[in-house]
């Protein structure tokens, strides 16, 4: 009998899934969260059998309480079929083109240059929060969205709270309903007037895009599901905010790379980036349910049960990465990346399965941002907590990283 596991996932956030799959030696193990059969799996193997849509479904997958927070209701994460490939094909159209992925980044970096002269004269500052409020405002307006920039702090706060809350009761996850809820309205009503023609938006912007699309059945989508897609842009991108406090911590802990860093070279800045979403915990794992009864790994998984990716523990597997719980950027030099090794943001083709569209995106900004950081003539405060729970999903450093100008 599969005893129920929600308790413990509780008790130890991120490593509940490798720790029950060390227990019994197994690539596969079954269990049970909120009542319902799930099996845990990892491995390259494991995350195509995922992606496989003969395989797992995501259609009443995920959890109400993070359609209601994080991904919203309606939203494309929730789709299979015909009916994920077109809505996926709006994703690859502004998320995936280089030429936009190049005027995010430079309209980023140019906030980014401003903000930091306004740090040079504080006495210190937060990366996670300062980074959150310079990409939450490039990204809204680069896709099209009139923002002023007395919103912006607002707007920070919201999309952050929704992330925050997402897989959490109590105040947290209200929060992030409350957030959710505010930006689906007002979003909603921007669709809406461009629609009516009362609001202009740049041609071949994200919020042009979005407002003209046409679903599997031929329909535009409804306002509040437009919403959710804007915000699925607007959100995950200002989740970076995440990256670069991880960024601001490895360079605390291994001060020796900083001045690597800071030079921007292409190749490492981009490595540091794969490093920093490996090694650091963001998603747990991801999802989704099996239509009928199957095997993996010498597992049955019952019809309807939870099939259960690991992504934070085969982010971390010694078969995979050489040392695994040591920080180094240079693995990644030189290194092919196949589609279902490295997987803090899904695995397989972004182009026609549920990986994430923005992975490029994350990546982009990373290694356009992490480089600008160890280059700021601050430092970390030596009077901070540094620690990093990996109780609370998402984990971050607790102080969020405080610099002390020089």
């Amino acid at each position: 009998m599969r005893l129920e596991n929600s308790i413990a996932l509780l008790a130890k956030g991120y490593g509940w899934l490798p720790d029950l799959r060390r227990a019994h030696g197994r690539q596969a193990v079954g269990t049970r969260l909120g009542g319902l059969p799930a099996v845990g799996i990892q491995g390259p193997d494991a995350a195509r059998f995922l992606y496989d849509e003969d395989h797992v479904h995501r259609a009443h997958a995920i959890p109400e309480p993070v359609q209601g927070t994080l991904f919203g209701k309606g939203a494309v994460h929730t789709l299979d079929g015909e009916a994920h490939r077109v809505r996926k094909a709006m994703f690859v159209a502004v998320l995936m083109d280089g030429a936009g992925i190049d005027a995010l980044v430079g309209r980023t970096t140019a906030a980014w240059d401003d903000a930091a002269r306004e740090w040079a004269a504080r006495p210190e500052f937060v990366v996670f929060d300062e980074s959150a409020r310079v990409i939450a405002g490039a990204v809204t307006r680069w896709a099209g969205v009139p923002l002023d920039d007395a919103e912006v702090p607002a707007l920070t706060a919201d999309l952050l709270a929704m992330v925050d809350g997402f897989a959490t009761g109590g105040p947290r996850h209200w929060r992030a309903r409350r957030a959710r809820g505010r930006r689906e309205g007002w979003l909603a009503t921007v669709v809406r007037e461009v629609r009516s023609g009362r609001l202009s938006t740049p041609t071949g912007s994200v919020l042009e895009t979005v407002v003209r699309h046409r679903d599997a059945d031929g329909e535009h989508l409804d306002p509040r599901v437009a919403a959710v897609e804007l915000l699925n842009v607007i959100r995950p991108t200002t989740a970076c905010a995440w990256f670069m406090a991880f960024s601001g911590h490895a360079l605390a802990r291994w001060p020796d790379y900083r001045k690597r860093l800071a030079e921007a070279d292409p190749a490492f800045a981009e490595a540091w980036a794969h490093e920093v979403r490996r090694f650091y915990p963001f998603a747990p794992f991801i999802g989704g349910r099996a239509p009928q009864r199957l095997e993996f790994g010498g597992q049955t998984i019952p019809r309807n049960a939870m099939v259960l990716l690991d992504i934070y523990g085969q982010d971390h597997d010694p078969e995979l990465w050489e040392e695994p719980y040591t920080f180094r950027p240079e693995r990644f030099l030189g290194r092919e990346i196949g589609a279902f090794d490295l997987v803090p943001q899904g695995g397989g083709d972004p182009r026609t399965n549920h990986r994430c569209p923005g992975e490029q995106i994350t990546v982009a900004l990373l290694a356009a941002l992490a480089p600008r950081l160890a280059a700021l003539e601050a430092d970390p405060a030596p009077d901070q907590d540094l620690t990093i729970s990996l109780r609370r999903i998402p984990a971050r450093p607790a102080s969020g990283v405080v610099m002390r100008p020089r």
